[in-house]
């Protein structure tokens, strides 16, 4: 891997916060992620299942993890079991994990070969009465492919009828949202290196640029810092296609007089960061530009502020809808009679400001949480207003990863990320 080696305390933390949660006499297994295939021997390359990942810090394939906390076999209240390495394995695809590594990494004192998963897990689970399954309930999930924990389940319940099944989401869910210190920090990381690459395309933008090369410059700081690349499929979009929102052919010439809308963020650790900037291809931004700029940023700073334990989610959507309503007004983009005839179920702010504004941000870009309970301590959020004027051919979104702290405003891990119309002019003009 890339990054620095993570602390196995911080994977024994999240074990016990999940096993602390579950009912008594069950077990919870969780599985890497499959290497998907593209065509002929070719595949995508491998992405760790977040949710073994925050458990137990292996990032390799082909690997399970079964937490008992209640079993009568004190070795086996945790276990993984992994990929057998050999010395064919390791010359053709590199050393895997040995069982001693796997125990630096993770903190478990049990390993297994592969192998062993079936014979060692048909004694867990005459053992057990309950099962926690692993499926993945975010709201924006994709269900088109079977993943290897899909098949998993499927096998389970057909080979183990009579047990009783338990969902791990909502444990994983409520866990995870609530970062440690130490999560915190590889955050700060990822959000380190994306601050670099803003650094480099402010000296680097300029009439003529393609929205490719601006990927490729972001690409290679990214890099060059350990990071294995984009946390997400980053959005380069200039002039007009600033009011596509996931914007990503990337293939325009920027042109004088025009901005460019940067949505992007490294990932560090398998931790994301999540940023936007709008920046102007000439260096200058054009009066309307500033004005519709500061709209959306005196949105921003005021929507943070809200970020604080006990806030609700919904009720904070609602309050940035009428910060912007306001904006809106001023920008003489809506009036009195927009909002006096709007649909209550899609305001009239809604046609320029037509997404939300702040989601869950960790092991995934749109991390998991729960969007219906109040907010909490150590949670990280984004914060990312935006206005879009396709007829104007300008949109602009501005967005910070922001920590919630129990005291007062949110952390900003961004907050050295230029953002003001004068210091992003003044750079780009140096």
């Amino acid at each position: 891997m890339k990054y620095d080696k993570i602390s196995s305390e911080l994977f024994i933390k999240n074990r016990l916060k999940f096993s602390s949660k579950m009912n008594g006499k069950t077990l919870a297994v969780f599985n890497s992620n499959d290497i998907y295939p593209i065509s002929a021997d070719s595949t995508i390359p491998f992405q760790q299942h977040r949710d073994i990942f925050y458990l137990s810090g292996v990032d390799q394939e082909e690997s399970i993890l079964v937490i008992f906390p209640t079993s009568d076999n004190e070795s086996h209240r945790e276990v993984l079991f992994l990929k057998e390495t050999s010395e064919t394995i390791a010359i053709w695809e590199g050393e895997k994990l040995s069982k001693e590594q796997a125990f630096e990494v993770s903190g478990i004192k049990t390993v297994y070969w592969l192998n062993q998963f079936e014979t060692i897990f048909n004694q867990l689970m005459a053992e057990a009465e309950g099962i926690y399954f692993n499926t993945n309930e975010h709201l924006r999930a994709g269900k088109d492919t079977e993943t290897r924990e899909e098949r998993f389940i499927k096998k389970c319940k057909n080979d183990f009828p009579a047990h009783a099944v338990h969902k791990s989401a909502p444990i994983i869910h409520s866990i995870r949202s609530v970062k440690e210190n130490e999560e915190i920090a590889l955050l700060q990381k990822a959000c380190d290196i994306t601050h670099k690459g803003i650094d480099r395309l402010l000296h680097f933008i300029k009439p003529g640029v393609w929205e490719y090369e601006i990927e490729a410059e972001l690409a290679h700081e990214f890099l060059m810092n350990r990071s294995k690349g984009f946390a997400y499929t980053p959005i380069i979009a200039s002039g007009k296609n600033a009011c596509v929102l996931h914007y990503i052919e990337n293939n325009k010439k920027c042109l004088s007089g025009d901005l460019i809308l940067l949505d992007v963020g490294a990932e560090y650790a398998n931790y994301a960061s999540d940023l936007t900037r709008c920046i102007p291809v000439n260096g200058k931004f054009t009066e309307r530009q500033k004005a519709v700029y500061n709209s959306v940023l005196h949105v921003k700073n005021e929507a943070q502020k809200m970020l604080v334990p006990g806030t609700l989610l919904a009720e904070y959507q609602k309050e940035v809808g009428r910060l912007m309503e306001s904006e809106l007004i001023k920008l003489k983009l809506i009036d009195s009679t927009d909002i006096k005839n709007q649909d209550s179920n899609w305001p009239a702010y809604k046609k320029y400001f037509m997404h939300g504004t702040s989601h869950f941000l960790g092991l995934d870009t749109h991390d998991v949480g729960l969007f219906n309970e109040p907010i909490q301590a150590g949670m990280v959020f984004t914060c990312e207003p935006g206005i879009y004027i396709p007829e104007e051919g300008i949109g602009i979104r501005i967005e910070d990863d922001l920590v919630v702290r129990e005291d007062g405003s949110p952390f900003n891990l961004m907050a050295n990320i230029p953002i003001e119309v004068d210091e992003i002019e003044t750079i780009m003009n140096a």
